[in-house]
């Protein structure tokens, strides 16, 4: 009987040496032990940038310049649970967004009772602030009621904002600006090929004797 226990203990004490032996090679293996960010994410997740940035996208005057309304109003039907449009229109769980964009941030027309968080902002609702309400409410007023996580995508932004314009505020979109051109590559060539010449001239004119100069050769003795 003893002779038994021994050998379930001896056997038992092994399988423990095993498999804390095959943990620690697996961990450094597949490098367990290290926080790191995987090379590649299993799925990505919307609103999030990979590390590392990027180049930047178009700005905001120029999504609102190709904003596609009839986006924009689809992309409204998940505000309707809450919002309403029309002129008039009746409060819900939040104010009526007839003619918001320029409208005073936190006041609304129909007597809706707005957190401090927006009532206390001040300034009107601006296509840039409605841009950032709409990609992070708590962002853009720490403490709001509304629980709206935002949409991640610039250019369903400029479309739901470029349709809420058209409800009530029909406001001019902003301008885009004008990019400065950079000079075609073979205009630089040309220039960097003009200065060389230039330089070049320059020493061989110096080293031109002067007209009616002559050597005289030493005498011989």
């Amino acid at each position: 009987m003893q002779d038994r226990f021994n050998t379930i203990a001896g056997w038992t004490l092994f399988a423990g040496i095993v498999a804390l032996g095959l943990s620690s090679v697996s961990a450094k293996y597949f490098q367990a032990d290290k926080h790191h960010r995987p090379h590649e994410m299993g799925f990505e997740i919307e609103g999030v940038e990979a590390e590392g940035g990027g180049e930047a996208g178009p700005s905001l005057p120029e999504l609102l310049a190709q904003a596609d309304l009839a986006k924009g109003e689809k992309l409204f039907g998940k505000c309707t649970s809450c919002h309403t449009i029309n002129a008039g229109g009746p409060n819900g769980i939040g104010p009526n967004l007839h003619g918001v964009v320029g409208e005073a941030i936190g006041k609304g027309v129909g007597g809706f009772a707005f957190s401090s968080a927006l009532s206390g902002h001040g300034g009107n609702w601006t296509f840039a602030d409605l841009d950032a309400w709409l990609a992070s409410p708590k962002a853009f007023a720490p403490g709001t009621k509304m629980s709206f996580a935002g949409l991640g995508k610039p250019q369903d932004r400029a479309d739901l904002i470029a349709y809420l314009n058209t409800q009530g505020s029909n406001l001019p979109l902003p301008a885009v600006e004008a990019k400065a051109e950079e000079p075609a590559a073979d205009e630089a060539a040309a220039e960097g090929e003009a200065a060389a010449g230039d330089e070049a001239a320059a020493p061989a004119e110096a080293a031109a004797p002067a007209e009616g100069a002559e050597a005289e050769a030493p005498a011989a003795e």
